[in-house]
Parts: C-alpha cells; structure tokens; sequence
C-alpha cells in the first residue's frame, strides 16, 4: 500500500473522529482500516456516564465490518482528536488481531507494523482449536487434566 492510500485511510479515521461521543473523556478518537475486499470500515468512540459501558473506536470499526458481510482486517489505523496517529490499547490489539490476523498492517505511532509485532504472541482462534483438538484426541493427547 503507497504512503497516499494510507493518508486516504488516515483522512477516513479523521472524519469519523469528529462524530465520537466523548463528553467525559474530551477525547475523541477514530479509527479506520481496509478490507480484503476493498471497503473501508471506520468507527468512533462511544462515552458513557458509566465508564466501563464504553466503546472503542476499534469495537464500531468490527461491528461495521460485520454489519457490512464480513471479511478480513488488512491495513488499520487510529486518531485522536488533534489528529495525530495513536496505538490501540491492549483490549482492542486483541480485538483487531481477531479479525486481521497476524498480517495486519497497522500504521502505530512507530511507523507501519504487522500485528504480529503489535501483539506479539497473540492469544486467537488457533489456540481455541488446539485445545478443542488435543481434547477430542483422547487422554494422551492434551497431557494433564
């Protein structure tokens, strides 16, 4: 992807900044990313007088992925309200690395990074299987239970 096609994705992130819910925090953020299919999904933060009910930026950006057919997480970033380019806490790094995988390209306040950097050995679906698989194999299999 040319640096131009992630200003376009950042500009996404940007105007949809502007529509985050924040009269607690004052802090609007954005976020943005492209799908294997071409769409751009985007989503904002959601505040609420009871502080643990809010929504990230990143948790609208997958419910519109899902909304809109699904698909995979290809190239991710997020603002805040002056714009700038910021790192998506730990909650939502495991909630990108659900949908986008290791391969993920997130634009971080260090540059382009795949998320397995971002998230270096990150719990996903895979480990699921593993455990699921090990069990079904019968007692030798997954070890001590």
């Amino acid at each position: 992807m040319e640096q131009t096609d992630w200003d376009d994705l950042k500009a996404a992130a940007v105007e949809v900044m502007a529509r985050a819910y924040a009269p607690y925090s004052s802090y609007p953020v954005g976020a943005a990313a492209l799908v294997d299919d071409g769409r751009v999904v985007v989503g904002c933060n959601v505040e609420n007088a009871a502080y643990g009910v809010v929504l990230c930026a990143e948790c609208g950006l997958v419910s519109q992925l899902h909304a809109g057919g699904g698909g995979r997480l290809t190239h991710f970033v997020c603002v805040n309200g002056a714009e700038e380019v910021i790192m998506p806490c730990g909650r939502c790094r495991q909630l990108l690395f659900e949908h986008g995988g290791r391969d993920l390209l997130v634009w971080t306040v260090s540059g382009v990074k795949p998320m397995s950097e971002v998230l270096p050995d990150a719990f996903g679906p895979d480990d699921l299987t593993h455990v699921t698989d090990a069990r079904g194999a019968g007692p030798d299999a997954g070890g001590d239970n």
